[in-house]
């Protein structure tokens, strides 16, 4: 079996995009809302850098009709830009996501899929 590990490869969202509709792990910032028991203040938040599945893609519509280029978007509809741009999270680093485990795609489909899982499981990587 193939090592079931992975290394992740990350690309600065500033410097180089992705090609339209590449689905990518993006890493995300913003910051949370403020709760207005314990702020009543009314503070930004709590600042946030996490990681998300996302597909990038060059033009994007949202539900209300608004037209986005260049952008992430995640499987909620939530359209994110890359680090610097106006959006109130912003992608500040993305790349690839891995392979299934034991294989070399990133897809399986109908009667496949119990023989691949299988074969995950079975698999022991070598020493």
């Amino acid at each position: 079996m193939r090592n079931p590990n992975t290394v992740v490869t990350w690309v600065d969202a500033r410097e180089r995009l992705p090609r339209s509709s590449a689905p990518v792990a993006a890493a995300i910032t913003g910051r949370y809302p403020a709760d207005g028991a314990d702020d009543p203040g009314g503070a930004l938040g709590e600042e946030f850098w996490l990681v998300r599945p996302m597909m990038f893609t060059t033009l994007h519509w949202s539900e209300d009709g608004a037209e986005h280029r260049d952008c992430f978007v995640d499987s909620d509809g939530i359209v994110r830009l890359p680090y610097g741009l106006a959006s109130e999270e912003t992608v500040t680093h993305r790349a690839a996501l891995p392979t299934l485990p034991g294989g070399t795609t990133h897809v399986v489909l109908g009667g496949d899929v119990p023989s691949a899982l299988q074969n995950a499981w079975d698999a022991r990587p070598r020493a």
